[in-house]
């Protein structure tokens, strides 16, 4: 799971959908029905959110990592030679 969002969020670039998508993939293959109980969140709103064409806000993002036992990081990328 972790190493899929992070290959995801490599290949993404600065497509957010990509990423949305990518975390509804994951999000589904767990259950909708708990994830949304876990986070707080309706199932249809998740549904939506983490499609190709939604737009989820960071704190939605968090929620799911979060309740999807992942963590999210940042690190400092390496200047283009």
């Amino acid at each position: 799971m972790a190493l899929y969002l992070e290959a995801c969020l490599e290949e993404a670039g600065d497509d957010a959908a990509f990423i949305a998508n990518a975390l509804g993939d994951i999000a589904r293959s767990k259950g909708m029905t708990q994830l949304a109980k876990d986070t707080g969140l309706g199932r249809e709103s998740l549904y939506k959110a983490l499609s190709g064409e939604g737009n989820p806000s960071f704190a939605t993002i968090l929620k799911v990592t979060r309740a999807l036992g992942l963590q999210v990081h940042v690190a400092r990328r390496h200047a283009p030679v």
